[in-house]
C-alpha cells in the first residue's frame, strides 16, 4: 500500500507539470509517456480499492500542494484537470474491455495448467484493444503467470517494419531505399536552389522505373527522375512539393507531380514523360509552375503567422502538432483540451489578418541553434534539426525553424478566412483555412448567399440569424401540430381499420394502417390494442402498413398469451416469408418488414394458422 501510494503520488504530480508543458495523451514520443504515467496511476488506485474516477481530486491534490513554489500551475489548472479526466474517462473503458478479455485468459490457462501467456494474446490485448503491455505485464505478474516477452516484441517489431514500408510506399513511390542510396552515391546530393529561383539547368543523374533504375525511358512512362541540381521544393514540414516541368536538351518533356526526398539529400522528382524520351546523363531544364508555388507559400507564411496568433490567445502551450500547406489552403493542429471558443477563432483570424495589413517582411537566415533560441524562434517537436538552422522571420513578430517557402512580405497573402475547427484525436484540435485568392473567392460566394437570403428574408444582413432561428422554431411547433392531427385522424378511422376474432380462446387483432403511417406510429397503436384486451384473456396483435413498396409489420402478445406459448417473435418469424423479409424481437413485441406489398394477405392468413398451431401444442 505504501509503495502504491508512492507511485500515485509521484506520478500525478508528474502529470500535472507536463500536461501545464503543452503536452498532451497520445501514442506517440512524450504524449505516449504521459499517457502510461496517467494509466499506471489510475491502475494503481485501482489495487488501492477505488473503482471511481479519480484523477480529477488528484490532479487538484496536486496543484494545491505544488503551486505555492510553481504559480503557473493555478494559471493552467482548468486544462490540467480536463486533460486528466478525459484520458481517464477513456483509459476506463478499455480497462473495462481489456480486463474482462485479460481474465478469461488466465482462467483458460489455469485450468490447462499452464502459466506463460502467449505473446499473440498479449499483442491481440495492445493492437485491437488497446490494452498498454506494461499493465499486461503487472497483471499478469499479480495473477502469479509469466509472459511471452519475446513473442510479443517480435510481433510488435513485424507490425513497424510493416507501418514503415507503408509509409515508404506512400512517400516515396515505388522505389526501395537502396535503389535511391546507390543513385546518392553515384551523382551526390541534389543542390537545392528553389529559395533563389524557380528554374534550373541541370544534369540527369538518374531515371528509375518501377523501382528499377534504367537508361533511357519513353513517352507515357511514370518515371522518377534524380536532377544534380533543382528548383523543385520536396515535400517536407508539411509543405507540399512542388509541380512542374522538366525539358530535356533533346526536346523531350516531363510533367513534374510530385517531390519527394526519400535519403536525406536526394529530391526525386515523380513525372510522366509527355514525349520524347529521357536519358541518364542528358541536360536538362526544370522549371517550377510559379502559380502552384506562390499558392504554396501563401498557405505557409499564414501557417506561421495562425500559429504565433494561437500562442498569443491560448497560451504557449498551443504549439503546432503538425500542418498541412496545399495550393491556398491549409490546415494546423494544436493540443487543446477542448473546442476553441468561437470568440477567440474569430480572435485569432482578426489577429492575422491585422498583421497582413502590416505588410511585414517574410525573411530567411541561417544560423546555430543556441543564435535561433536567443532569439525566440520557436522549434517544432518532434521535428530533425542540423547544427545549422534555417530561420523564418515574419518581422519582428514571430520566428519559427522551417525550410519552406514563404512569400516576400505578409501583404502578399492577401486574406485568411477560417473554415473550421474540430477534433482529430485526444487533445488535438485541428484548425482549417482558405489563404489568397481561394479566401476571396469563398467570402465573395458567402456576400452573395447572405445577399440572397436577406432579399429573400426582407431583413438586413445582420437580422439573418435571428429570422431563420425564428422560423425553425415555428417550423418544428408547426410539424408537432401536424403530427398530433395526423395521430388524432389516425385514431379516428381506426376501428374501420381493426378485425378481430377469437382463435382456440385467444384474442387475435389484425390492424392494417393507412399508406405511408410511420413505423413508431404503427408501434404504438399495436401496443395499444394490445392493452385494451381484458385481462386474464390471452391476446395477440398484429399491425401492417405499407409505403414506398416496402412493408412494416408489429406483432404484440400479451403475458397470458406468452403463458400459452405464443411468442410475438415466432409469429413474426413465420409470417416474414410471405412478405419477402424478416424481423424478429422478444416473446412480447417483436418488428421486422419486407418487399413483396403483395404478400400481405397471405401473411395475415398465416398469422392465424400459427396462433392456432401454438395454442393446439
Amino acid at each position: 500500500t505504501d509503495v502504491g501510494l508512492r507511485v500515485v503520488a509521484d506520478h500525478v504530480r508528474t502529470c500535472a507539470f507536463l500536461i501545464a508543458d503543452g503536452v498532451v495523451p497520445g501514442n506517440e514520443g512524450r504524449g505516449y509517456v504521459l499517457r502510461r504515467i496517467m494509466r499506471r496511476v489510475v491502475r494503481n488506485m485501482r489495487l488501492l480499492g477505488t473503482n471511481e474516477p479519480v484523477m480529477g481530486e488528484l490532479i487538484d491534490s496536486a496543484i494545491l500542494a505544488m503551486a505555492p513554489q510553481y504559480p503557473e500551475l493555478n494559471s493552467e489548472a482548468g486544462r490540467i484537470r480536463t486533460v486528466s479526466i478525459n484520458e481517464e474517462a477513456a483509459f476506463l473503458a478499455t480497462l473495462k474491455s481489456g480486463t474482462t478479455i485479460f481474465d478469461t485468459a488466465v482462467k483458460n490457462l489455469k485450468t490447462a495448467n499452464q502459466d506463460t501467456l502467449p505473446g499473440d494474446q498479449v499483442f491481440q490485448l495492445h493492437d485491437t484493444y488497446g490494452f498498454p503491455f506494461d499493465l499486461t505485464l503487472e497483471m499478469a505478474r499479480e495473477a502469479g503467470l509469466n509472459v511471452d516477452e519475446n513473442g510479443f516484441r517480435s510481433l510488435m517489431k513485424e507490425q513497424r517494419e510493416r507501418a514503415k514500408a507503408d509509409a515508404r510506399a506512400r512517400k516515396a513511390g515505388f522505389a526501395a531505399t537502396t535503389a535511391y542510396k546507390e543513385v546518392m552515391e553515384a551523382n551526390g546530393p541534389t543542390k537545392f536552389v528553389g529559395y533563389e529561383r524557380v528554374t534550373a539547368e541541370a544534369r540527369i543523374g538518374g531515371v528509375m522505373v518501377e523501382g528499377v533504375s534504367v537508361p533511357v525511358a519513353g513517352p507515357g512512362s511514370h518515371v522518377e527522375v534524380v536532377m544534380d541540381t533543382t528548383p523543385f521544393y520536396a515535400e517536407s514540414g508539411g509543405q507540399l512539393g512542388d509541380h512542374g516541368v522538366i525539358t530535356l536538351d533533346n526536346g523531350a518533356q516531363l510533367e513534374v507531380y510530385d517531390v519527394q526526398s526519400p535519403v536525406p539529400g536526394l529530391f526525386v522528382h515523380r513525372a510522366t514523360v509527355l514525349d520524347g524520351e529521357v536519358s541518364v546523363g542528358a541536360g536538362a531544364v526544370g522549371a517550377v509552375d510559379l502559380s502552384r508555388r506562390m499558392a504554396i507559400s501563401r498557405a505557409h507564411t499564414a501557417t506561421h503567422m495562425i500559429h504565433k496568433a494561437f500562442r498569443e490567445a491560448l497560451g504557449d502551450t498551443a504549439t503546432q502538432m503538425g500542418s498541412e500547406n496545399s495550393p491556398g489552403r491549409l490546415r494546423f493542429d494544436f493540443p487543446s483540451a477542448g473546442a476553441v471558443p468561437e470568440d477567440v477563432m474569430a480572435m485569432v483570424e482578426e489577429r492575422v489578418n491585422n498583421v497582413l495589413l502590416e505588410d511585414l517582411p517574410v525573411t530567411a537566415e541561417y544560423m546555430s541553434q543556441d543564435a535561433a533560441r536567443k532569439i525566440g524562434a520557436m522549434a517544432l517537436f518532434g521535428e530533425k534539426y542540423g547544427d545549422e538552422v534555417r530561420v523564418v522571420s515574419v518581422g519582428d513578430w514571430a520566428r519559427e525553424l522551417c525550410g519552406g517557402t514563404h512569400t516576400p512580405t505578409t501583404g502578399h497573402i492577401g486574406v485568411v478566412k477560417f473554415l473550421s475547427e474540430g477534433s482529430i484525436g485526444s487533445g488535438v484540435r485541428r484548425v482549417e483555412a482558405l489563404v489568397g485568392s481561394d479566401a476571396y473567392s469563398f467570402l465573395a460566394k458567402e456576400h452573395i448567399l447572405v445577399s440572397r437570403m436577406a432579399d429573400l428574408m426582407k431583413a438586413r444582413p445582420e437580422e439573418i440569424f435571428e429570422r431563420v432561428e425564428g422560423l425553425i422554431s415555428k417550423l418544428k411547433d408547426a410539424e408537432k401540430e401536424i403530427e398530433k392531427f395526423r395521430s388524432a385522424n389516425l385514431r379516428a378511422n381506426l376501428a374501420d381499420a381493426v378485425h378481430t376474432s377469437e382463435i382456440s380462446g385467444v384474442v387475435v387483432r389484425h390492424v392494417v394502417l393507412p399508406d405511408g403511417t410511420s413505423a413508431n406510429d404503427l408501434r404504438v397503436i399495436v401496443t395499444e390494442l394490445r392493452g385494451q384486451i381484458a385481462a386474464g384473456t390471452p391476446g395477440v396483435v398484429v399491425g401492417v402498413t405499407t409505403g414506398d413498396a416496402k412493408v412494416s409489420v408489429v406483432v404484440a402478445a400479451n403475458s397470458d398469451a406468452i403463458a400459452k406459448g405464443i411468442a410475438a417473435g415466432a409469429l413474426l418469424s413465420g409470417i416474414a416469408p410471405h412478405i419477402d423479409g424478416r424481423g424478429g424481437g422478444k416473446p412480447d413485441m417483436a418488428q421486422g418488414g419486407g418487399s413483396k406489398v403483395s404478400g400481405v394477405a397471405d401473411a395475415l392468413t398465416a398469422f392465424d394458422s400459427l396462433i392456432a398451431a401454438a395454442v393446439a401444442k
